[in-house]
């Protein structure tokens, strides 16, 4: 594959992002080195490699959920507020 202005245009688009003209051949040429990267990767023989290598029959260990909050963390920053009220910061009001 090779990356060039128009793909670049095409994943800005796709992305919602603007890559500024100073940037684009710095861009173009590490995306291309991803992709060359990637390439190298589907050269590898893995016929020996059994497709569920990592996997096992048995299941993932779960912790008990306890929930925890440290009070002191609350009220070391609720006193460098100005104005505080059950445990809330309190600010002006924006909305009418």
């Amino acid at each position: 594959m090779q990356v060039d202005n128009e793909l670049l245009s095409r994943l800005e688009k796709l992305s919602f992002l603007k890559v500024s003209d100073e940037k684009r051949e710095e861009i173009i040429n590490q995306l291309s080195e991803i992709v060359s990267f990637v390439d190298n990767l589907s050269e590898l023989n893995t016929e020996s490699v059994d497709d569920k290598f990592a996997m096992n029959d048995e299941a993932t260990l779960l912790r008990e959920d306890t929930p925890y909050c440290n009070t002191d963390i609350n009220e070391s920053i609720l006193k460098n507020a100005p104005l505080s009220d059950d445990n809330f910061f309190v600010v002006p009001k924006i909305i009418e």
